[in-house]
């Protein structure tokens, strides 16, 4: 991974140089048995990453907003009461999608930088005597303010209030990266997406559903066609799909699951833990504050950073005391100016493989630059720079290794 362009993005995050070669495979037949081969894995290891057992595994071609609209469209219908707490732009989105599709939500609004009201929650389950809210939703990781909220809690606050709501959590920027039980937290949908835990490009929605969510399917009237579950089990039964599906990536997410549990989910979560507390260490050291309000708070992938406020104009260095005329932009120690704002983004996910293996070397130094001298991508070794004879390659040496994937040389001819 050293060679590719590093990113300082909450994500899509880096990929490892075996996955990103795992996607890129010649096309192959997605109505021949090889396919199985490749998407029966791919949905058993999600579920393991998800620690479930009773749970089913739906991935659409789309991404995490994607995976949104296939939970409500497939266990809801219009009018639906829903409620919901906003903590933050993606939860806010949510919210905002829901509404679009005729749903009334029940909005609890919290303040950015806090965790989902759980008490909240509970307070306004119970008084719902009638069960008219179908069900809640709930933010896990919220990215924009790097705060990871207690999914447990909420599903105690509907048990407290003897409540049959669904519990649907988004996990896009938590799932193979934090804790998550979905079948010990009673979370009857999951979604995330594949550019983040599962460090893959931007392409797939994997959302997981309870049998209470899809027993839910039976009367959900809400419109839909391409994210239709229902779809999507009976290709499943055939080890199909409904449509063309994002063979490359599905190896990817194959593979991606066999990586992480290879490495041990313990294993995963705490060195997401260990790089997080680097990077929330040095923040302190910086004199700034996480927007974060709390350690019980702290989200492990993803830190957002906040910066003094100041009506003065910047002065010579966006790195003195009060000058907030630039973003920072960190990402696994990985530090970048850009242009205003309050907020600071700070990723502190890895996405190599870590068995035992340092980091790429680029990722260590701590670089700042004024925001307007910042390079538009980082340094990289000279490319003019003409190798000796004895190490330049011929021809037939250029050949790369195949790309993993099943009977990789039966199914493009080769011998």
């Amino acid at each position: 991974m050293s060679f590719q362009n590093p990113v300082f993005i909450p994500g899509p995050t880096n990929m490892p140089e075996y996955l990103r070669r795992a996607c890129d495979m010649p096309t192959l037949d997605h109505r021949s048995p090889l396919f199985g081969e490749i998407l029966k894995p791919a949905l058993t290891g999600v579920k393991k990453v998800l620690k479930s057992e009773t749970a089913d595994v739906f991935v659409f071609p789309s991404t995490g907003t994607g995976g949104w609209e296939t939970t409500i469209t497939n266990t809801l219908s219009p009018g639906d009461r829903i409620l919901a707490a906003r903590n933050g732009m993606f939860s806010h989105r949510w919210i905002d999608m829901c509404q679009r599709h005729g749903l009334k939500v029940e909005v609890v609004e919290a303040a950015w930088g806090t965790g989902l009201p759980a008490d909240r929650y509970e307070e306004i389950l119970a008084k719902d005597t009638a069960h008219e809210i179908k069900a809640v939703l709930a933010t896990h990781n919220e990215t924009a303010t790097g705060v990871k909220s207690d999914i447990a809690a909420v599903r105690r606050a509907l048990n407290a209030a003897n409540h049959p709501a669904m519990l649907f959590v988004d996990g896009v920027s938590s799932i193979a990266s934090m804790d998550f039980r979905m079948e010990e937290w009673g979370v009857d949908a999951a979604v995330t997406g594949s550019q983040k835990g599962f460090m893959l490009p931007p392409g797939l929605a994997i959302v997981a559903l309870s049998p209470k969510a899809q027993a839910a399917m039976e009367t959900a009237k809400l419109p839909r066609t391409f994210f239709d579950v229902r779809d999507m089990m009976k290709a499943y039964a055939g080890n199909a799909y409904p449509y063309t599906p994002a063979v490359g990536l599905l190896n990817g997410l194959k593979q991606s699951c066999d990586m992480l549990l290879a490495e041990g989910l313990e294993n995963v979560f705490a060195r997401h833990h260990r790089i997080a507390e680097g990077v929330r260490a040095a923040v302190r050291a910086w004199g700034l504050e996480l927007c974060a309000e709390t350690p019980d708070v702290y989200s492990d992938s993803v830190s957002a950073i906040r910066t003094p406020r100041v009506s003065t104009p910047p002065t010579s260095s966006p790195m003195q005391p009060g000058n907030t005329a630039s973003r920072l932009v960190l990402a696994s120690g990985r530090l970048r100016a850009r242009c205003s704002a309050s907020v600071i983004w700070a990723a502190s996910r890895t996405s190599w493989p870590c068995r035992g293996l340092r980091p790429p070397k680029w990722s260590w130094p701590i670089l700042a630059f004024p925001s307007s001298s910042a390079p538009a991508s980082p340094p990289r070794r000279s490319t003019t720079a003409v190798k000796p004879p004895s190490l330049q390659r011929k021809p037939h040496e250029n050949r790369r290794p195949d790309p993993v994937y099943p009977d990789a040389g039966r199914h493009a001819g080769r011998a």
